[in-house]
Protein backbone atom coordinates (compact mmCIF):
# COMPACT_ATOMS: atom_id res chain seq x y z
CA UNK A 1 0.00 0.00 0.00
CA UNK A 2 1.12 3.23 -0.84
CA UNK A 3 0.82 5.30 2.05
CA UNK A 4 0.19 8.95 0.85
CA UNK A 5 -3.09 10.38 1.41
CA UNK A 6 -3.82 7.00 3.25
CA UNK A 7 -6.14 7.45 6.37
CA UNK A 8 -4.73 5.91 9.82
CA UNK A 9 -6.24 5.00 12.77
CA UNK A 10 -3.50 4.64 15.69
CA UNK A 11 -4.40 3.82 19.09
CA UNK A 12 -2.00 4.45 21.89
CA UNK A 13 -0.38 7.29 20.08
CA UNK A 14 1.17 9.24 23.04
CA UNK A 15 4.49 7.37 23.30
CA UNK A 16 6.66 4.85 22.85
CA UNK A 17 6.01 1.99 19.64
CA UNK A 18 2.38 4.59 19.21
CA UNK A 19 4.47 7.77 19.03
CA UNK A 20 7.28 6.68 16.67
CA UNK A 21 4.45 4.71 14.50
CA UNK A 22 2.36 8.16 14.01
CA UNK A 23 5.73 10.18 13.21
CA UNK A 24 6.48 7.35 10.73
CA UNK A 25 3.46 7.25 8.95
CA UNK A 26 3.32 11.35 8.79
CA UNK A 27 6.78 10.76 7.32
CA UNK A 28 5.16 8.38 4.42
CA UNK A 29 2.47 10.68 3.82
CA UNK A 30 -0.39 9.34 5.32
CA UNK A 31 -3.59 11.01 7.60
CA UNK A 32 -2.92 10.13 11.06
CA UNK A 33 -6.15 9.88 13.87
CA UNK A 34 -3.81 9.33 16.65
CA UNK A 35 -6.41 7.57 19.24
CA UNK A 36 -5.24 7.89 23.30
CA UNK A 37 -5.91 9.26 26.90
CA UNK A 38 -3.46 11.57 26.08
CA UNK A 39 -1.95 13.99 23.13
CA UNK A 40 1.44 13.22 22.38
CA UNK A 41 3.62 16.10 23.74
CA UNK A 42 4.96 18.39 20.60
CA UNK A 43 3.49 16.37 18.09
CA UNK A 44 1.67 19.01 15.53
CA UNK A 45 1.58 18.01 11.84
CA UNK A 46 -1.47 19.26 9.44
CA UNK A 47 -2.32 15.47 9.19
CA UNK A 48 -2.20 14.99 12.59
CA UNK A 49 -5.47 14.76 14.31
CA UNK A 50 -5.34 13.39 17.83
CA UNK A 51 -8.66 11.68 18.78
CA UNK A 52 -9.10 11.04 22.82
CA UNK A 53 -10.22 7.79 23.64
CA UNK A 54 -10.04 5.64 26.55
CA UNK A 55 -10.01 1.91 24.45
CA UNK A 56 -11.11 0.40 27.36
CA UNK A 57 -14.32 1.94 27.04
CA UNK A 58 -16.87 0.49 24.49
CA UNK A 59 -18.86 3.76 24.20
CA UNK A 60 -15.21 6.01 24.10
CA UNK A 61 -14.43 4.18 20.92
CA UNK A 62 -17.75 4.66 19.11
CA UNK A 63 -17.31 8.39 19.81
CA UNK A 64 -13.50 8.41 18.42
CA UNK A 65 -14.39 6.76 15.41
CA UNK A 66 -17.21 8.79 14.60
CA UNK A 67 -15.18 12.38 15.41
CA UNK A 68 -12.80 10.73 13.52
CA UNK A 69 -14.49 10.54 10.20
CA UNK A 70 -15.83 14.06 11.09
CA UNK A 71 -12.49 15.46 10.94
CA UNK A 72 -11.08 12.87 8.03
CA UNK A 73 -14.01 11.59 6.20
CA UNK A 74 -15.84 8.41 5.67
CA UNK A 75 -12.66 6.24 4.02
CA UNK A 76 -10.28 4.14 6.58
CA UNK A 77 -7.57 2.48 5.36
CA UNK A 78 -5.37 1.66 8.20
CA UNK A 79 -6.06 0.63 11.86
CA UNK A 80 -3.41 -0.23 14.17
CA UNK A 81 -4.21 -1.45 17.96
CA UNK A 82 -1.04 -0.28 19.22
CA UNK A 83 -2.91 0.89 23.17
CA UNK A 84 -1.51 -1.45 25.72
CA UNK A 85 -0.24 -1.92 29.40
CA UNK A 86 1.87 -4.63 31.21
CA UNK A 87 1.11 -5.18 34.94
CA UNK A 88 3.40 -7.73 36.39
CA UNK A 89 3.55 -9.83 39.53
CA UNK A 90 2.89 -13.23 40.56
CA UNK A 91 -0.48 -14.98 40.29
CA UNK A 92 -0.85 -15.45 43.91
CA UNK A 93 -0.97 -11.85 45.16
CA UNK A 94 -2.45 -10.18 41.92
CA UNK A 95 -4.84 -7.70 41.89
CA UNK A 96 -7.66 -8.38 39.82
CA UNK A 97 -8.52 -4.80 39.40
CA UNK A 98 -5.26 -4.96 37.55
CA UNK A 99 -6.22 -8.34 35.51
CA UNK A 100 -9.05 -6.53 34.58
CA UNK A 101 -6.74 -3.46 33.24
CA UNK A 102 -4.84 -5.42 30.84
CA UNK A 103 -7.80 -7.63 29.67
CA UNK A 104 -9.71 -4.35 29.19
CA UNK A 105 -7.13 -2.54 27.24
CA UNK A 106 -5.13 -5.15 25.29
CA UNK A 107 -7.84 -7.61 24.21
CA UNK A 108 -11.52 -5.48 24.42
CA UNK A 109 -9.87 -2.81 23.31
CA UNK A 110 -8.75 -4.18 20.19
CA UNK A 111 -12.35 -6.40 19.22
CA UNK A 112 -13.80 -2.78 20.01
CA UNK A 113 -11.90 -0.98 17.32
CA UNK A 114 -11.90 -3.69 15.11
CA UNK A 115 -15.87 -3.68 14.80
CA UNK A 116 -16.03 -0.24 14.50
CA UNK A 117 -13.67 0.11 11.14
CA UNK A 118 -14.58 -3.51 9.91
CA UNK A 119 -17.97 -2.57 7.91
CA UNK A 120 -16.33 0.48 6.14
CA UNK A 121 -13.33 -1.48 5.33
CA UNK A 122 -15.80 -4.32 3.83
CA UNK A 123 -17.25 -1.50 2.19
CA UNK A 124 -14.54 -0.29 0.78
CA UNK A 125 -12.66 -4.00 0.06
CA UNK A 126 -9.76 -2.63 1.06
CA UNK A 127 -8.06 -2.49 4.52
CA UNK A 128 -5.37 -3.43 6.89
CA UNK A 129 -5.25 -4.39 10.07
CA UNK A 130 -2.27 -4.44 12.88
CA UNK A 131 -2.71 -5.61 15.76
CA UNK A 132 0.58 -5.38 18.07
CA UNK A 133 1.04 -8.59 20.40
CA UNK A 134 4.52 -9.70 21.95
CA UNK A 135 6.73 -12.34 21.81
CA UNK A 136 5.25 -12.64 25.47
CA UNK A 137 2.25 -14.00 23.07
CA UNK A 138 4.05 -16.92 22.02
CA UNK A 139 5.44 -18.38 24.77
CA UNK A 140 4.80 -18.08 28.93
CA UNK A 141 6.82 -16.26 31.46
CA UNK A 142 6.99 -15.91 35.12
CA UNK A 143 5.30 -13.06 36.53
CA UNK A 144 3.69 -12.35 33.53
CA UNK A 145 1.02 -15.15 33.44
CA UNK A 146 -1.93 -11.70 32.90
CA UNK A 147 0.20 -10.02 30.30
CA UNK A 148 0.93 -13.53 28.49
CA UNK A 149 -2.55 -14.15 28.62
CA UNK A 150 -3.32 -11.16 26.73
CA UNK A 151 -1.27 -11.09 24.04
CA UNK A 152 -2.12 -14.63 23.55
CA UNK A 153 -5.28 -13.88 22.81
CA UNK A 154 -4.91 -10.84 20.88
CA UNK A 155 -2.90 -12.97 18.73
CA UNK A 156 -5.69 -15.95 18.56
CA UNK A 157 -8.28 -13.35 18.10
CA UNK A 158 -5.97 -11.90 15.00
CA UNK A 159 -5.67 -15.66 13.66
CA UNK A 160 -9.21 -16.02 13.25
CA UNK A 161 -10.03 -12.33 11.83
CA UNK A 162 -7.44 -12.78 9.06
CA UNK A 163 -9.36 -15.70 7.90
CA UNK A 164 -12.87 -14.22 8.38
CA UNK A 165 -11.78 -10.72 6.25
CA UNK A 166 -9.36 -11.80 3.83
CA UNK A 167 -12.07 -12.10 0.87
CA UNK A 168 -13.29 -8.91 2.09
CA UNK A 169 -9.86 -7.38 0.84
CA UNK A 170 -9.06 -6.70 4.03
CA UNK A 171 -5.77 -7.74 5.33
CA UNK A 172 -4.93 -8.57 9.45
CA UNK A 173 -1.55 -8.56 10.86
CA UNK A 174 -0.19 -9.46 14.25
CA UNK A 175 3.43 -8.17 14.78
CA UNK A 176 4.82 -9.46 18.32
CA UNK A 177 7.81 -7.28 19.35
CA UNK A 178 10.55 -8.63 22.04
CA UNK A 179 11.94 -6.22 24.49
CA UNK A 180 11.67 -2.80 23.33
CA UNK A 181 13.42 0.36 24.87
CA UNK A 182 10.13 2.47 26.02
CA UNK A 183 8.33 3.37 29.08
CA UNK A 184 6.10 -0.13 29.47
CA UNK A 185 5.46 -0.91 32.94
CA UNK A 186 6.70 2.39 34.72
CA UNK A 187 10.18 1.40 33.15
CA UNK A 188 11.98 4.88 32.05
CA UNK A 189 14.37 4.56 28.88
CA UNK A 190 18.10 5.86 29.47
CA UNK A 191 19.34 8.56 27.76
CA UNK A 192 21.17 6.57 25.03
CA UNK A 193 19.55 3.66 23.48
CA UNK A 194 19.94 0.32 25.25
CA UNK A 195 21.98 -1.90 22.00
CA UNK A 196 20.40 -5.00 23.99
CA UNK A 197 16.88 -3.34 23.30
CA UNK A 198 14.20 -3.26 20.22
CA UNK A 199 13.36 0.59 19.82
CA UNK A 200 10.10 2.05 19.41
CA UNK A 201 11.80 3.50 15.85
CA UNK A 202 12.57 -0.21 14.80
CA UNK A 203 9.29 -1.51 15.71
CA UNK A 204 7.48 1.12 13.67
CA UNK A 205 9.75 0.36 10.57
CA UNK A 206 8.50 -2.89 10.72
CA UNK A 207 4.95 -1.84 10.83
CA UNK A 208 5.37 0.63 7.97
CA UNK A 209 6.99 -2.49 6.40
CA UNK A 210 4.37 -4.55 6.37
CA UNK A 211 1.79 -1.79 5.35
CA UNK A 212 3.97 -1.08 2.19
CA UNK A 213 3.54 -5.04 0.99
CA UNK A 214 2.14 -5.73 -2.28
CA UNK A 215 -1.86 -5.68 -2.86
CA UNK A 216 -1.70 -9.51 -3.30
CA UNK A 217 -0.02 -10.12 -0.38
CA UNK A 218 -0.67 -10.67 3.42
CA UNK A 219 1.45 -10.59 5.86
CA UNK A 220 -0.01 -12.26 8.62
CA UNK A 221 2.37 -12.27 11.89
CA UNK A 222 5.77 -10.67 11.85
CA UNK A 223 8.06 -11.60 15.28
CA UNK A 224 10.41 -8.90 15.75
CA UNK A 225 13.59 -9.12 18.11
CA UNK A 226 16.58 -7.08 18.77
CA UNK A 227 19.77 -9.34 17.35
CA UNK A 228 22.20 -9.04 20.22
CA UNK A 229 19.83 -9.28 23.13
CA UNK A 230 21.90 -9.54 27.17
CA UNK A 231 22.97 -12.50 27.79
Amino acid sequence: MNLTGKIVILTGVSKGIGRATAEALLAQGAVVAGWGRTAPEGLQHERFHFIACDVREEVAVQEAYVNTRRKVGEEIHVLINNAGVGIMGAVDGFAADDWRTMFDTNVHGTFYCCRAVLPQMKKQQLGHIINVASLAGTVGSETMAGYCATKFAVRGFSQALFKEVRHDGIKVTCVNPGSVETNFNGATPGAAPNPHKLQPEDVAATILHTLESPAGVLVSEVEVRPLQPRK
